[in-house]
């Protein structure tokens, strides 16, 4: 399949975010100086991805048609067989698009790098141009990622590039059935975190960091455990976060693996406020409610993500 169309995918600066929550550059100014910020701070963090996104147009209009769209247009985009997406910002930006894009070639582009961790953004404004030619002549390497997938019985569908929540959408306790492992067993938490390998030293590695140090402080001699894994394994972590053990709720069903070809599956018994998001973009939720199963596995398509040659 020839690649005829680049998508670039960006996010609002910070500046951006301020002057809409504020209205004017001045009045955003005003209100972090007054607060005791440093407002040049996001002045050059905002003039150095105009930059970088302005070379990045530059370098693909030369060699194909392009597209500019925004983060929050992601979920409805239909991104075709004949596109090659570039996500132009910090890591998360790369994760939120995987997910959308799914096998297509997808680039990472560090538009900043003195302030950008850049594990997914291997390329930057420098770098970028020759490598898309690589791309587009199909002469590239990349990496594949496991997803996560999940499904609910009435046909809602949700990937995860890092990991999926399920729980409540507030500060409040999670109530439903969990099966897994010929298991099936009541439970009240705050939630489930369902990792990939790209997740796993992430959202997970938190939980596990707080499982350690409980263990360490009761048992001084207790092993670590390290659930760290590869991108490309075929398998998702899961951990119930909190469990709570009462007349109505268990908790001997708390972490496992999901391998390709098995599921972890839930049912609902919160009555509303149920929801599953992935990535952290919790607007762009699936809802979880009395009656909702939903079954979760390792996702048929592994995010493509092009890496240096």
């Amino acid at each position: 399949m020839r690649f005829e169309n680049v998508i670039v995918v960006i996010g609002k600066t910070r500046l951006e975010q301020l002057i809409e929550r504020f209205n004017t550059k001045a009045q955003a100014r005003f209100y972090i100086e007054h607060a005791g910020g440093n407002f040049s701070e996001y002045e050059a963090e905002h003039d150095a991805f105009r930059k970088a996104l302005d070379q990045i147009v530059t370098d693909t209009s030369s060699l194909a048609k392009h597209k500019i769209i925004e983060r929050k247009f992601l979920p409805n985009f239909l991104f075709s067989t004949q596109d090659v997406v570039v996500a132009l910002g910090q890591d998360g930006l790369v994760a939120n698009a995987a997910k959308y894009v799914k096998q297509q070639p997808l680039l990472g582009v560090n538009p900043d790098l003195q302030r950008n961790d850049g594990i997914l953004l291997p390329f930057n404004k420098e770098t970028y141009r020759e490598n898309l030619v690589r791309v587009l002549e199909q002469n590239y390497q990349s990496t594949q990622v496991t997803m996560a997938h999940a499904r609910t019985s009435d046909g809602q569908s949700l990937l995860a590039f890092n990991d999926l929540f399920i729980g409540p959408a507030t500060h409040t306790s999670a109530r439903y059935s969990i099966q897994f492992d010929g298991k099936k067993e009541s439970q009240s938490s705050s939630g489930l975190i369902v990792s990939t390998g790209a997740g796993s030293t992430g959202w997970l590695s938190s939980v596990v960091n707080m499982s350690n140090g409980v263990n360490a402080a009761l048992n001084r001699n207790a092993a670590k455990v390290n659930w760290k894994m590869k991108w490309d394994e075929d398998r998702l972590a899961f951990v119930v976060r909190e469990p709570f053990v009462s007349k109505h709720s268990s908790a001997s069903v708390t972490a496992g693996y999901v391998s390709r070809g098995h599921s972890l599956i839930l049912e609902s018994n919160m009555p509303y406020n149920g929801v599953i998001f992935s990535d952290g973009m919790e607007a762009d939720y699936i809802q979880f409610n009395s009656g909702c199963q939903v079954e979760i596995n390792v996702a048929p398509v592994k995010a493509n993500l092009v890496c240096l040659n």
